[in-house]
């Protein structure tokens, strides 16, 4: 009895079977809780268990961004430096974990994993037992925030991680007495698991777990920025507040890995992957019409007369070349590191030299027969770049249709690192002459050396077709061009010959000059312009080859790279054409015509709403005193190492990031986080269990900086502040420069005074020392004159 209640009391043997059954059930226990973890733990060493890796920008607890390498495993996210795997920064548990888009004004796909409690995402440990990571920017500790390159990456690192989710049931054990522990999951989730544990993933299976392709590319994109070895951090500012505080901060997309690209700003540039190129000689300028053709031709020429300007024919779509105006000028860039070499030439002579080098460089790409560009419509524009492997630097292109009617172009080239840049616009004209035409490029192109302030006028040729109505369609280049420089009144000049009516094959592309300094002649120049060149020393008498597009020479130009179409706007030049090119490539010449027609119309009736109000160029504004156009975002300035970090552009605009606008935006942040500690009077420290150690070392502010509570959000208060702040700070350099120049000019006048002082000290000496003398003087004659009269008196 118990408390007036009868107790049942076990016998001895159920005791010893329960006892015993408790013991193989913790034994069981124990052998399940090993298994799960070595299972765990294979599953992470195991470089074939991948749902996805690519890289990532990932956000810190200072508001900056850093790219590293993510690598998706069912239940875990695994962070590196590199996709070498050699450098572990941290591991987080995803079981724990809330997914959900974040939005925000830049460009990219943001995301965020978070605890919905505020507890601690990270694993104390390394998937081979690591301790310390390594050394990054501190993160936080309840939550991450992703940023992807585009809507579509994000999208599918957003997949990903839903099904890493629904994959971490997979290592979820339970221990069964007298039997095996089973795995918790469903019949998706053991496909799911087939599919990880196999070898090789293919796509078919993958986009049957889902829509969306999981695997990433693992090569990273070209971005447009001028210097490799000095990618450093780009600052991206971002509106952002507080989630209960509305505290505006501010974020700078800082990219710590040299390695990689600097913040989002810039334009992703791809390499171009074809291209067309004909051979030199008169072959790849010869067009054979076809009988149909020629109809087209017919009917054509009878709407024209000798002297007529053809820039308001429309013109047959079988001798349209599949590309723009716009991006045909481009073609005399792919040597611009001629002009890298030309601006560190010491002498006037080798620089112009070099310059007509690059000049001619530009002329042997060249369509097969007779081919001519799109006419560009009003507003489009075009742009590209050449990387430069041997000084770490970029060639960008921007060019605009400025005007219709007349048709002009304008185009402006820039590598301020190595010290170059080229303006100007291109006015197409062309005129009829019954069995000939000619394409006239009337304009003048610029060319700067930033660093010695040089500037290069150069003209262009002429384009002349004949054939028209008998004989064989041929084009040909003509006319005399020159490049001339006022200050070291260097002048070369070229002529283009055409084929003489009784010439043979040698006599096709011709080409002879001269180049001057002042009226002396220091070269000439003759041959080929779409082949070999050679150039005449009048001082040495020596002959050797000015330029020759050899085989090897054209594989090593420069590669030009390019906006992939998804990403260009509605006027770039590849996607305004994409139907009429498309069209030209699969030779249906009726679908390129209708195709043609569409944008023309659209063109024209564009040009009739807009009635009498002038049009306004996005990228070139007209000079009203020279009636140039010029690049709106032009920087003659002369690169300074010290200073420049990178060149890049975004949207048609070249700018360059500069080192003073890191420390500015360093100052920004001290302010706003030391704001943050003042208001944040009870935050937390963050413990270096509750998160990857690296994110406690490397930094001042990883182990005394107080954790913010939520993450800060876009908002547009931001840009007050960030204006407010940029007004503070220039106040304080003011003032700063204020005190220093009153501190100098004091120390002046002090160093005045004392000077001053010295000199009278020194006259007052001497004048102390002169009356003293005539003073002796006086004592001394008055005591004479009293010896004289002494004398006088007794004798």
């Amino acid at each position: 009895m118990f408390n007036g209640v009868e107790k049942e009391c076990p016998s001895p043997t159920e005791k010893l079977a329960r006892k015993e059954s408790l013991k193989v059930q913790k034994q069981n226990y124990r052998q399940e809780k090993k298994r799960a973890a070595k299972e765990l733990s294979s599953a992470l060493k195991d470089p074939s268990v991948v749902i996805m890796a690519n890289w990532l920008k990932i956000r810190g607890s200072l508001k900056s961004w850093t790219k590293l390498w993510c690598a998706l495993k069912p239940g875990v996210l695994l962070i590196y430096k590199t996709p070498k795997t050699d450098h572990w920064v941290g591991t987080i548990l995803l079981s724990a974990c809330k997914l959900i888009e974040r939005p925000s004004k830049k460009d990219g796909f943001c995301f965020k994993l978070y605890h919905p409690l505020e507890k601690s995402i990270w694993a104390v440990k390394g998937p081979k037992g690591e301790n310390v990571g390594s050394i990054t920017q501190p993160l936080p500790s309840n939550y991450l925030i992703f940023r992807a390159a585009s809507e579509s990456d994000g999208r599918c690192w957003m997949d990903a991680l839903e099904l890493a989710l629904s994959c971490s049931s997979l290592y979820k054990l339970t221990a069964k007495t007298g039997k095996e522990a089973d795995i918790s999951t469903s019949s998706e989730s053991s496909h799911i698991l087939h599919l990880l544990q196999s070898t090789q993933l293919t796509e078919t299976e993958l986009l049957q777990l889902n829509e969306t392709v999981l695997l990433g590319n693992h090569h990273m994109e070209h971005d447009g920025f001028s210097d490799k070895s000095e990618r450093e951090a780009q600052d991206d500012w971002d509106t952002a507040a507080n989630e209960n505080g509305g505290r505006l901060t501010e974020e700078s997309d800082m990219d710590q890995s040299d390695e990689l690209s600097p913040g989002p700003q810039a334009t992703a540039y791809v390499e171009q992957s074809t291209e067309e190129m004909a051979e030199a000689g008169e072959a790849s300028q010869v067009e054979t019409v076809s009988e149909e053709n020629k109809g087209l031709i017919w009917g054509l020429l009878k709407q024209l007369r000798p002297g007529m300007d053809l820039s308001k024919v429309v013109l047959p779509t079988f001798i349209l070349e599949p590309r723009s105006f716009l991006d045909k000028l481009s073609d005399y860039y792919y040597h611009a590191d001629l002009l890298s070499q030309a601006a560190l030439e010491e002498s006037a002579y080798g620089r112009i030299k070099q310059v007509l080098r690059w000049y001619l460089s530009g002329f042997y790409k060249k369509p097969k027969g007779l081919k001519k560009p799109y006419n560009p419509i009003l507003g489009e524009t075009f742009r590209c770049c050449w990387l430069h492997p041997q000084t770490n630097s970029c060639t960008f292109y921007i060019a605009e249709q400025v005007s219709h009617h007349p048709p002009i172009s304008a185009f402006y080239i820039c590598n301020r690192k190595d010290g170059f840049s080229i303006s100007g616009s291109i006015l197409a004209k062309s005129k009829f002459y019954g069995n000939s035409l000619s394409a006239i490029l009337d304009g003048k192109a610029r060319l700067l050396f930033l660093g010695r302030d040089e500037e290069y006028v150069i003209t262009m040729p002429y384009a002349h077709c004949k054939g028209i109505l008998y004989g064989t369609m041929t084009l040909e280049l003509g006319g005399k061009v020159t490049i001339e420089c006022e200050k070291t009144k260097c002048i070369a000049e070229l002529e283009f010959k055409l084929k003489p009516f009784l010439g043979g094959s040698c006599s096709v592309n011709q080409i002879n000059g001269k180049i001057l300094v002042g009226e002396e002649l220091l070269a000439t120049v003759d041959g080929h312009w779409d082949s070999e060149v050679f150039i005449h020393e009048k001082r040495s008498g020596q002959q050797e080859t000015l330029w020759n597009p050899s085989l090897d020479i054209r594989s090593s130009r420069l590669k030009r790279q390019v906006v992939q179409m998804d990403q260009q706007g509605e006027f770039e030049s590849e996607r305004l054409w994409q139907h009429v090119t498309s069209a030209i490539m699969d030779r249906d010449q009726l679908r390129a015509t209708q195709e043609k027609f569409v944008l023309e119309e659209a063109q024209r009736k564009e040009a009739k709403e807009r009635g009498d109000k002038p049009w306004t160029p996005k990228l070139f504004h007209q000079d009203p005193v020279t009636s140039e156009w010029t690049y709106r975002h032009m920087d003659l300035q002369p690169w300074d190492p010290e200073r420049c970090l990178v060149q890049f552009e975004k949207d048609g605009v070249i700018q360059t990031q500069e080192k003073s606008q890191r420390r500015h935006n360093v100052l920004s942040y001290s302010h706003s986080w030391t704001s943050q500690q003042k208001a944040e009077v009870n935050g937390k420290r963050r413990k270096a269990s509750s998160q990857p150690s690296s994110c406690s070392q490397n930094t001042e502010s990883s182990s005394t900086t107080p954790e913010p509570t939520h993450e800060s959000s876009d908002n547009e208060g931001f840009s007050n502040q960030c204006a407010r702040c940029n007004k503070e700070m220039k106040d304080i350099a003011l003032i700063e420069a204020s005190i220093t120049s009153i501190q100098k000019t004091q120390q002046d006048i002090q160093r005045n005074l004392v000077a001053l002082s010295r000199q009278l000290a020194h006259q007052r000496a001497s004048e102390d020392g002169v009356s003293l003398t005539g003073r002796h003087c006086l004592i001394l004659c008055v005591v004479l004159l009293s010896q004289l009269l002494l004398n006088y008196v007794f004798t």
